[in-house]
């Protein structure tokens, strides 16, 4: 057994686990947007870049506003997973959030 092993454990072990747990977050990410999207008419998907903060995030936003965000692992992957979502995909830093999101949160804001 290495120092490293046995300072910070065994490689093998966490990435067999992160594996794993990575792609069943995957398995949930889509069916979560599979589901919104198909509950919901006229979706699109707006892709935001990662931040000190925060890693690469997809929105999907119907059309009535009601929007979803999950974690994707880059823009690459964002795009691909709304193609095969079958909605169109936005760069937000491009084209920014639309209007009915804001509307949408608004209303929100107000019922609470």
């Amino acid at each position: 057994m290495s120092f490293f092993s046995r300072m910070f454990g065994s490689k093998k072990a966490d990435e067999s686990a992160a594996g794993s747990a990575s792609k069943e977050a995957r398995a949930e990410t889509v069916a979560h947007f599979k589901e919104f999207i198909a509950s919901r008419n006229g979706c699109e998907a707006f892709v935001e870049p990662p931040t000190r903060v925060t890693q690469t995030t997809m929105v999907v936003v119907a059309d009535t506003g009601e929007w979803t965000r999950r974690r994707v692992p880059d823009p690459v992957t964002a795009r691909k997973l709304a193609k095969q979502l079958g909605v169109p995909a936005f760069d937000v830093n491009l084209s920014g959030y639309p209007s009915r999101m804001r509307e949408w949160n608004e209303k929100r804001r107000k019922q609470l």
